[in-house]
């Protein structure tokens, strides 16, 4: 096929053609960003992360976050929509604490849901602070206490649990204080309230470990200390049921939500054998074997292949389930 040079008159109008393209495009970025912030954006930044839009405000965010439905544990997202008697919803706003307004309803939760706490993607785990536990998840003066209290001085850095994105950074007046909420990629979301100062700004990552504050005693607060509470979609569950505090450690990478799990002074081990069979799943990492897992697990490489229907030859696939018992 023989093809014709293009002149330097059709170069031009091409060339123009796709600049005004370009600027109708950035157009309609910045009206769509202009009305959904209600400031005028004076620049744009490419960075690793995606492309900065600036505000006249000095606030910024990024171009690729506009669009965010705020879901990062897709598997979990969708088991939790397959079950039509549940209707739970998870937003992502940056302005109210509790995206599904506290209408996420514990009871209608039937059946039991794996969720992987840690993986082999994000499979570490800091202390948000490493201080002795004042006050534990359960009834206090009347009313339920939906976190762990940890002591510290203010001043003293608070760092995010795990990795994830910051959903919530700012005063809240319902006496949480300087409140941040980060959900992360295992589903859940962790506050960290009455804190002095806070270092974050919605839609930022954080790694486990991440300053993310320091401790304080803002809020409805007598002294200094962490507030330091665990979600599952609004629903607060003891902390110590995931958190060995004691160790500074992950009790198990493994969580069976059920409804055992949100009570006070619940065994959730006995409640999720009986609700789930007993089962046990485990999320492949770099340089698993079946007999690796087996062993890990105190079980065989031949009750693994029969519980997943699988061949002591199958290739593990990186990130997926395989049942354990």
């Amino acid at each position: 096929m023989y093809l014709l040079p293009l002149s330097n008159s059709k170069i031009t109008c091409w060339f123009i053609r796709k600049t005004v393209m370009r600027l109708i495009a950035l157009l309609f970025i910045v009206t769509a960003t202009f009305s959904l912030h209600g400031q005028r954006i004076i620049d744009t930044l490419e960075t690793e992360e995606g492309t900065m839009l600036m505000y006249e405000n000095r606030t910024w965010t990024y171009l690729e976050d506009l669009n965010f439905d705020g879901i990062l544990n897709e598997s979990l997202h969708e088991a939790i929509i397959a079950d039509t008697n549940l209707n739970y919803t998870q937003s992502w706003d940056h302005d109210i604490c509790y995206t599904s307004q506290l209408s996420n309803d514990v009871n209608k939760l039937k059946d039991t849901l794996w969720l992987c706490v840690q993986d082999s993607l994000n499979d570490a785990f800091v202390m948000p602070f490493d201080g002795p536990v004042t006050s534990h998840f359960g009834w206090r003066n009347g009313r339920n206490h939906n976190g762990t209290d940890i002591d510290l001085k203010t001043g003293d850095t608070v760092r995010a649990a795990w990795s994830g994105k910051i959903r919530y950074a700012k005063y809240n007046t319902s006496g949480f204080g300087n409140l941040v909420v980060v959900r992360h990629y295992n589903g859940l979301e962790t506050f960290y309230a009455h804190l002095s100062k806070h270092f974050t700004v919605p839609n930022q990552i954080v790694k486990a470990g991440d300053p993310i504050g320091l401790g304080g005693n803002t809020g409805h607060s007598r002294g200094s200390h962490l507030h330091f509470e665990v979600r599952f979609y609004d629903i607060p569950l003891n902390p110590a049921k995931v958190i060995d505090f004691k160790n500074k450690i992950v009790k198990d990478e493994n969580l069976l939500v059920h409804r055992g799990l949100f009570r006070r002074g619940s065994s959730s081990s006995s409640f999720a054998s009986s609700a789930s069979g007993d089962k046990r799943y485990h999320r492949v990492r770099s340089g698993d074997t079946l007999s690796s897992i087996a062993r890990r697990n105190r079980t065989s490489v031949s009750r693994i292949c029969q519980l997943n229907r699988i061949r002591p030859t199958t290739v593990l696939q990186i990130g997926r389930n395989i049942r354990v018992r």
